[in-house]
Formats: C-alpha cells, structure tokens, sequence
C-alpha cells in the first residue's frame, strides 16, 4: 500500500546521484522508478534536461521519497530535516559520518548532507534521555550527539 504522504524533494539537476548516495546509505532501500524528460517539445530553460530523469521514487528503510530533477530555483533548507532514530552510539556514528558534509550546519545532532538535505541524527531513547538533568545543555553543545555525555 502506498503511503499517505509521500516528501519531494527538489535537486539541482542531480537527482540520480543524489538518490543513489541516499539508497547506499540507508539499509532495506531501494529505486522504485523512475520517470524521465522527453527529447522533445521541452521549453528553452529545459532544454539540458531532455532525457534525463525526471523524477525517481525511491525509499529508504521502507519510507517512500520522489527526487525531483530540475534547476536551481529552489535550494533546500533547515526548516525540513528528516529524524533518524539509531538504537545505539554506533548507528549515529555511522549515519553522521555518512551524512554529515557541512560542518557549520551541525549542531545537537542536526546535520546537513552534500545535497543540503538537513538531517537529525538522534538515539531512539532521546524523549528519556531528555528528562535527565542538564540534558538540555549538554546537548546545545554537542555537534554529533553523544549518548553517554547525557
């Protein structure tokens, strides 16, 4: 069945590669389709784009996502990010590592790809970790998140 609610997200002519890096990231994930350009009766402006893909849907750890491949007009930003639940320390050392390209962007666990897709890599225990004391403040310092510095 298909998901109610599917995000799109909108790249600068790279949506293959961008997808392509996101499906080796994430385990269970996978290209869907993929939809491509016409070779003909495009406008001027898309013109480089004929044949190319157009959109590819995609998951990721059984999420549904459709990479949209256009122009430049639209850049992402902080306010979207996706969560990324880790059981342990080392499911968000490995995710940050894979994800994290943007070290001025990184702040309690937030992270932004080479794409510009922000991301939240966090324990799946962060509600608990959350009720100890000074857990607010220590995690306002921290770039990666560190379980046992809570």
């Amino acid at each position: 069945m298909l998901q109610k609610i599917t995000p799109n997200l909108w790249f600068d002519g790279n949506a293959k590669e961008a997808v392509d890096f996101y499906v080796s990231v994430f385990p269970d994930s996978k290209v869907v389709s993929t939809a491509y350009y016409p070779t003909e009766g495009l406008m001027d402006f898309q013109q480089s784009l004929a044949g190319k893909e157009l959109t590819i849907e995609f998951e990721l750890a059984s999420q549904r996502f459709t990479a949209i491949n256009t122009g430049p007009e639209f850049k992402f930003s902080e306010a979207i990010s996706f969560l990324i639940s880790c059981k342990d320390q080392e499911e968000i050392d490995y995710f940050w590592s894979k994800l994290s390209k943007v070290s001025e962007a990184e702040q309690c666990g937030w992270c932004k790809d080479q794409y510009g897709l922000s991301w939240q890599v966090v324990p799946e225990n962060m509600d608990e970790l959350m009720k100890s004391a000074d857990a607010f403040k220590n995690m306002m310092q921290m770039k990666k998140l560190v379980i046992a510095d809570f």
